[in-house]
C-alpha cells in the first residue's frame, strides 16, 4: 500500500476530467469504455480512473451507469418500451448488468419501476418527474456537506 497522501488533481486534470464527464453526458448511449475516454484525453485509463474518482467521488464506469439508468428512467416513466428496448437504447450490452445497477441505485427492479412510475408521475412537468424520480448516485460514498464558512 502507497503512504503518499492522494495527490489531488491538477488544473489541466481537472478541465481533462469535465471534458471526459461531459463526454459521457452527451454520449451515454454510445459503446464507452475507460480506455476509449482516455484516449480521448491523452491520458493513461487508471490515471484517469484514479483522478475521476479523486474529483467526483466515483469511477468513470459508474458515473456512466448512473447516466444511462438516469435516462433508463425517463424511458421507462414514459411506459411505451419494453425493459428491454429501454436497457439496449440507453446504451447497455447486458440486460442482466443493466437490471442489477438499476435495482442498486434505484431500489427496485427496472419492471417494478415501469409498473410504479407510469401512474405516479403522470401530469407532472417533465422537469419536475426527472427531479422527484433522481436516483441517489454512489451510495458508497454520500456527498460532502457543503462548507459555507
Amino acid at each position: 500500500m502507497n503512504s503518499r497522501p492522494a495527490a489531488t488533481p491538477s488544473l489541466r486534470d481537472l478541465a481533462r476530467l469535465r471534458r471526459v464527464r461531459d463526454r459521457i453526458d452527451r454520449e451515454y448511449a454510445q459503446p464507452l469504455n475507460v480506455e476509449a475516454l482516455a484516449q480521448g484525453v491523452h491520458m493513461s485509463a487508471g490515471h484517469l480512473s484514479r483522478q475521476f474518482k479523486l474529483a467526483f467521488g466515483e469511477s468513470p464506469y459508474s458515473y456512466l451507469m448512473t447516466r444511462r439508468i438516469e435516462r433508463a428512467m425517463a424511458l421507462l416513466r414514459r411506459g411505451d418500451l419494453s425493459v428491454t428496448d429501454v436497457c439496449f437504447t440507453v446504451g447497455c450490452a447486458s440486460l442482466g448488468t443493466f437490471s442489477t445497477r438499476f435495482a442498486e441505485l434505484v431500489g427496485v427492479s427496472p419492471g417494478v419501476y415501469r409498473q410504479q412510475q407510469a401512474a405516479a408521475t403522470a401530469g407532472l412537468p417533465s422537469c419536475i418527474a426527472r427531479q422527484v424520480t433522481r436516483p441517489v448516485r454512489n451510495r458508497e460514498a454520500p456527498a460532502a456537506e457543503p462548507d459555507l464558512a
